[in-house]
């Protein structure tokens, strides 16, 4: 039993450290790659942890699912996230509406106009940007973008266009397979519906260059 939780342990290290070296340089420095301690965790996700640190957290017993081209396009769609900077940020949001609802209701007591204006406002600004955080449609198209982002940077590390697509696409429907929860799967299926689209334009594309280049 122990030598297994120690083969599994460097297994889990072993990794984290190849996926290390999939970075590209230039975040090399300030993006860390760790497995994540939570329970019941996403398969991944990205997070703050300092004013110039980002870490990628990863559910190592889920990732083990995946195969490794499955996983180096999943990892490049975080590492797009991070380039785009589209990371949901723990904000003041609702530390600020929850000042603004407060003082909203203090000053209905006492009676100050003024006051009451200001919490108000505070209470708008802070709800629309928690709004804009959670819409849906913004943050499908912030993945729809990362999963074009992580198209190229597989390129970036040699892989040819099309097994980057086809990393991608079948690493897409292994979560639609394995996601239980309806919203999430939603997503899903929505981001494989845009790469089908994007890989079809990008085929007719290397297509028409290579007609080109026979007619010339």
């Amino acid at each position: 039993m122990t030598s297994y939780a120690t083969y599994s342990a460097r297994a889990e290290m072993s990794e984290l450290r190849r996926l290390k070296t999939l970075l590209p340089p230039e975040l090399q420095s300030w993006v860390m790659v760790e497995a994540t301690t939570e329970i019941n965790p996403p398969l991944i996700r990205c997070e703050e942890i300092g004013r110039d640190e980002v870490e990628i957290q990863i559910d190592l017993a889920k990732w083990e699912n995946l195969a490794i081209d499955q996983r180096n396009l999943v990892f490049w769609h975080e590492v797009a996230r991070i380039q785009n900077d589209t990371i949901p940020r723990e904000g003041w949001e609702m530390a600020a509406l929850a000042i603004g609802l407060g003082g909203a209701v203090g000053e209905l007591w006492v009676q100050d106009g003024l006051l009451l204006l200001l919490a108000l406002a505070l209470c708008g600004i802070s709800g629309y940007r928690l709004w804009q955080k959670n819409n849906g449609e913004r943050t499908l198209q912030e993945a729809i973008e990362a999963d074009e982002k992580a198209i190229a940077l597989a390129t970036r590390f040699n892989y040819t266009l099309p097994n980057a697509y086809k990393s991608l696409g079948s690493a897409l429907k292994t979560l639609i397979e394995q996601t239980p929860g309806r919203r999430q799967r939603k997503k899903y299926e929505a981001r494989l519906q845009a790469l089908r689209r994007s890989a079809a334009k990008a085929k007719a594309q290397m297509k028409a260059q290579k007609e080109g280049r026979t007619q010339s």
